[in-house]
């Protein structure tokens, strides 16, 4: 397969990649770029482990070929901090014990900032509903759920 240099907006900041068109975001941001953050789950968009926001909206980066990521700007789980200080998210989930294994909880921050972003307030479902495509095999949901509410009551950095 032909390899092309593509110019990508991570985190705030341009990268540019020698890939090919095949390739899906997940590979690139993991292998390429080492934003390790961004989960390799099940490699069909049923586990929700790789989401990633592009232009501030969840998707899932296994999903996504890197060639249509070109023009956007996508944010990882690294790219939340700010100056080294956590987002309200991360420290909500650290305080609570949303997280277990952890494996889900980038993708679950990365839907629930993108909730908070639209939403100041958001009530239970409109939290589970921005959480639906997420799967979580360690906890009951309760404490990230918890974990939402907390962040949006202190309000987003």
């Amino acid at each position: 397969m032909a390899e092309r240099v593509l110019a990508l907006r991570v985190n705030g900041e341009t990268h540019r990649v020698l890939t090919s068109d095949h390739r899906t975001l997940l590979e690139v941001l993991r292998e390429d770029l080492a934003l390790t953050g961004t989960k390799h789950g099940c490699d069909v968009g049923e586990c929700g482990a790789c989401t990633v926001l592009l232009d501030g909206r969840p998707v899932l980066a296994c999903l996504v070929l890197v060639s249509q990521v070109a023009t956007g700007s996508v944010t990882t789980i690294e790219g939340l901090v700010e100056g080294g200080k956590p987002h309200e998210l991360q420290s909500a989930f650290a305080e609570l014990g949303a997280a277990q294994c952890g494996y889900c909880t980038p993708g679950m921050i990365l839907s629930a900032s993108a909730l908070l972003d639209e939403v100041a307030q958001p009530d239970t479902d409109e939290i589970k509903a921005a959480l639906t495509g997420n799967l979580c095999r360690c906890t009951g949901y309760n404490k990230i759920i918890e974990a939402v509410e907390l962040a949006a009551d202190r309000g987003q950095l």
